[in-house]
C-alpha cells in the first residue's frame, strides 16, 4: 500500500490545517519520529510521514467525544480511502487512547511518546529570553517539568508512560526529542527571530 511522499503529505496537511501552531506541532512530531526511526533502525520515511499527519483532522474536528467524526476518526477514514499503509493508520489510531486501539508496534509507542513531549519542549523554548530552541538543555526541560503550573495541560504522566513503553530512560527520551527539534528550530519559529523582532520593535 502506498506511502505518500513527504511532499504529498505536507501538501495534504497544508490543505487541512491552517493554524500555524498546529502545523509547527506536526513538524515537531515529524522530526521526533524521524529521530526515533534512526535510533531504532526503522523506516524513517514511514515514521516521519506518520508523525507529520497524525493530527491531520484536529483543526476541523477537534471534538474527541464525537464518535463519528471527532479526531482522529475523520483522518483515519481518509487514510483508508487513500490506501495508506496499515502501519500508519494503526499508529495514528493508537495515539488516541480513547479509541481503545492497542499500541502494538514500536512506531505506535513512539508516536504516543513524543506527541505531548514536543508540546512541552516548544513551551520551554517560547519562555527562553532568546526564543531559540537551540539554547534549551535537558536540564531546562527538567526544571519546567517540576513546575506543574507550567504548560499545565500537558500530561507529564503520559510522557513518562510513553518513555517506559519504549523502554528508554525518561531524560534520554527528552534529550533525543529535544535534539531532533533543535535541528529544525527555524521551521518551528524558535531560532531566535522572535526575540530579534521584539528587540527591533522596542528600539
Amino acid at each position: 500500500m502506498p506511502l505518500p511522499s513527504r511532499e504529498q503529505a505536507w501538501s495534504l496537511l497544508s490543505k487541512w490545517i491552517q493554524s500555524d501552531s498546529l502545523r509547527k506541532h506536526a513538524l515537531g512530531v515529524e522530526a521526533a519520529m524521524r529521530a526515533y526511526a534512526r535510533y531504532f533502525g526503522e523506516d524513517e520515511e514511514l515514521w516521519g510521514v506518520t508523525g507529520l499527519l497524525h493530527d491531520l483532522d484536529f483543526e476541523r474536528f477537534p471534538n474527541m467525544e464525537d464518535a463519528q467524526d471527532g479526531h482522529p476518526r475523520t483522518s483515519l477514514r481518509l487514510f483508508r480511502e487513500l490506501d495508506y499503509p496499515p502501519a500508519l493508520i494503526q499508529a495514528v489510531a493508537g495515539h488516541a487512547p480513547y479509541l481503545g486501539i492497542p499500541r502494538s508496534t514500536r512506531m505506535d509507542s513512539a508516536l504516543w511518546a513524543v506527541d505531548e513531549l514536543t508540546g512541552l519542549i516548544m513551551a520551554v523554548g517560547y519562555v527562553r529570553p532568546s526564543k531559540d530552541l537551540r539554547d534549551v538543555e535537558v536540564k531546562s526541560v527538567k526544571k519546567k517539568w517540576k513546575d506543574r503550573a507550567f504548560a499545565a495541560a500537558i500530561s507529564r504522566e503520559d510522557i513518562e508512560a510513553g518513555a517506559a513503553e519504549l523502554k528508554i530512560d525518561l531524560w534520554e527520551h527528552v534529550r533525543l526529542v529535544l535534539e531532533a527539534m533543535q535541528a529544525i528550530a527555524g521551521d518551528l519559529g524558535l531560532d531566535g527571530r522572535l526575540a530579534a523582532q521584539g528587540a527591533d520593535a522596542a528600539s
